[in-house]
């Protein structure tokens, strides 16, 4: 590893505040300022909160801009296998050279005062897409939204917000209507919002925001509506109704994902094309995704594995919901969590579809919960559950007993990433 390399810079920006998360926007702003604001240099800013389906909306959003020619920043967390996957550069990772430069520019420019590692990475990411050409900015909210690092762009084209459950509640609030109220602190006076299906708590709190700022909202199930029709993809909102093919990415939830993504691409003015690559071309990895041609296939040759990062209740529920619609097969969990998430939340909706669990610890993660933990979780919602000391074992131990079975890796990101890293 060279001496400036990323990763080498990015642990250094580990040390810049004690605590990982803190949420205000004044280090942000003076930062930003001492840049010579980047943030109002960018290209038309799309904006997107929400507790899940953020990711999976931005990249059908992105699919189908770049269907069209249209070249995109985009802006997503957290990584999976390497850090600049949150960082697209017109359409691009975020090549090395550029990554070390842009992170030695802000880490001079913060000089000693504090920031925390969201906020100088974003900072870097607005000074990357300042600089590149574009036609849009994408910006996907890191945590909550109105005091999130992404929330410094004083006018985007559109904001949006996906679906709201409970997460991080110790951060956003302890009820819907709190953690809505962070959510909602994306909108801004006169911007249209395209709204996800919401809880009623949840909605009210959208619409009151929307109302003392005059953002014009388009509320899933009001103005919109989206649903698989004979294996089409239907999408009908005030302009009209508009048939697609179903969804790329799997799951049933990813019909109000890709319902957003087309209503918001409509407000765009993009292309019929545009809307169809929409669905049928994004790809989100670890969400629901297939692995094929990983190494781990060779430990279990006959099972069926698939990947994905959800943590939450929500998650646990969307997860099941895409179970349930697979061909009938016996199915088994590896699962790591990190100890701040609602363990038995998530589990509780997938209990009913797995024939057993085997739970593991995160590798190199601090904030993982224990093999333990998670097995006596998981044996508390009435599933039959065993520990492997990680995710190798615990495949190994499923595929002897049940060599044909569907794998289901699941828990955390965090988790995922490293299954990623390892093909």
């Amino acid at each position: 590893m060279s001496a400036r390399s990323s990763d080498l810079l990015l642990e250094r920006m580990m040390t810049l505040h004690p605590k990982i998360i803190d949420l205000t926007l004044d280090r942000m702003h003076r930062l930003l300022a001492a840049l010579r604001h980047p943030e109002r240099q960018l290209p038309p800013v799309i904006h997107i909160a929400g507790t899940n389906g953020k990711g999976s909306t931005l990249a059908m959003i992105r699919a189908g801009l770049e269907a069209q020619g249209d070249r995109c920043h985009a802006y997503t967390s957290p990584h999976l296998a390497r850090f600049h996957e949150r960082i697209r550069v017109a359409g691009d990772l975020i090549s090395e050279s550029e990554l070390i430069d842009v992170l030695d520019e802000c880490l001079a420019a913060n000089g000693p005062d504090a920031i925390t590692y969201f906020e100088i990475t974003t900072v870097a990411a607005l000074v990357a897409f300042a600089r590149a050409q574009a036609d849009w900015c994408l910006l996907e909210v890191g945590l909550g939204g109105r005091l999130d690092a992404t929330n410094v762009v004083e006018d985007p084209k559109l904001t949006l917000i996906t679906p709201i459950s409970f997460d991080h509640e110790q951060y956003l609030g302890d009820s819907l209507a709190k953690i809505a109220g962070e959510k909602a602190g994306i909108l801004k006076r006169g911007v249209p919002c395209v709204v996800g299906r919401q809880p009623e708590d949840a909605l009210e709190v959208i619409e009151a925001r929307a109302a003392r700022l005059g953002a014009p909202l388009l509320i899933h199930g009001q103005h919109w509506h989206a649903a698989e029709e004979r294996g089409r993809l239907i999408v009908q909102d005030e302009t009209g109704l508009v048939d697609l093919p179903l969804p790329a990415l799997p799951g049933p939830h990813q019909i109000d994902n890709a319902g957003a993504a087309v209503v918001a691409l409509r407000q765009l003015g993009a292309t019929p094309e545009a809307l169809d690559a929409a669905t049928s071309q994004a790809e989100w990895p670890a969400r629901m995704q297939r692995l094929r041609d990983h190494p781990l296939q060779a430990v279990a040759p006959e099972a069926e594995l698939w990947l994905d990062g959800g943590h939450n209740p929500a998650a646990g529920r969307a997860i099941a919901d895409t179970l349930a619609g697979l061909p009938p097969r016996e199915t088994y969990l590896i699962c790591g969590m990190l100890n701040t998430k609602d363990v038995g939340g998530y589990l509780r909706p997938l209990a009913p579809h797995a024939a057993g669990l085997v739970a593991v610890s995160i590798p190199e993660t601090e904030a993982t919960l224990s093999a333990a933990e998670t097995a006596q979780q998981a044996a508390q919602v009435g599933m039959h559950a065993q520990t492997a000391g990680d995710y190798q074992d615990a495949l190994r131990e499923i595929a002897a007993k049940a060599p044909g079975a569907r794998v289901l890796i699941c828990g955390s990101l965090y988790l995922a990433g490293a299954v990623l890293r390892a093909g």
